[in-house]
């Protein structure tokens, strides 16, 4: 099992690893990770990783292994890999990984002002987009969102995390937006995403990495309102710095 730091500790740019053991595919298993698996969207995360007396080695992604309690990094080449037991550090690449929490966060601020089913969503360094099952997409223009998405940011809004049980998921069928992926149940608690005093901005269950406040995420702009089909609306938007 590799310990998620990234989950508690969003802003950890290193991280002191053991190497537990390297798959069947080159994959570096190890017993802890700041390093972000892909999920949820969002991109796992890339960076390096450093041992002494031996060149650093590229991380190309992360991913989680099949039980999801094993992050597996994933390495750029396949040479000189470490062995199990090696103590390593992990260095994130910290600007790419910190416009993937402007981006997630923005997200969820995108859910408070449109409110209807997600379908599906991407994120990306620059950027992403949700789509919506939207009945009726009157109101909804890219200026409008835009003005309004900024003003929830500029209002500076706390970005905070806490746990319920899967019994209070299960009370609360209202707090998942997603219609295609469900959250996480079975280890009996589930994490939930608050932006606002108490979520009332947003709140909803989420595993991605996200800024400490919404000033944090920076000026953004919806882009692209798209049609994906009878009802489906993409909504794309961009990080402007």
């Amino acid at each position: 099992m590799t310990e998620q730091v990234f989950r508690e500790q969003p802003y950890e740019r290193e991280c002191a690893a053991r190497v537990q053991q390297i798959n069947d595919r080159g994959g570096i298993i190890v017993d802890r990770s700041n390093f972000y698996a892909t999920g949820g969207g969002q991109p796992g995360d890339c960076g390096l990783l450093v041992r002494a007396g031996k060149p650093d080695l590229t991380i190309a992604t992360t991913v989680y292994g099949e039980d999801k309690t094993e992050i597996i990094l994933v390495p750029a080449e396949q040479d000189d890999l470490p062995e199990a037991g090696d103590e390593v550090q992990l260095v994130l690449d910290w600007d790419r990984r910190h416009r993937h929490m402007r981006v997630h966060s923005a997200m969820h601020l995108m859910c408070a002002l449109v409110p209807f089913p997600v379908t599906g969503g991407q994120i990306s360094p620059d950027g992403g987009r949700l789509d919506f099952d939207i009945d009726d997409p009157s109101g909804i223009t890219k200026e409008g969102l835009t003005a309004e998405l900024n003003r929830l940011i500029g209002e500076d809004h706390p970005i905070s995390d806490r746990w319920i049980t899967d019994a209070e998921m299960e009370a609360n069928p209202g707090l998942v937006r997603t219609m295609s992926v469900k959250p996480p149940m079975g280890s009996g608690h589930v994490r939930l995403v608050a932006i606002g005093d108490d979520g009332c901005i947003d709140l909803q269950p989420c595993g991605g990495t996200h800024v400490k406040s919404t000033r944090e995420i920076g000026e953004i702009a919806v882009t692209k309102i798209e049609n994906k089909g009878k009802q489906n609306r993409r909504i794309r938007i961009g990080l402007l710095g």
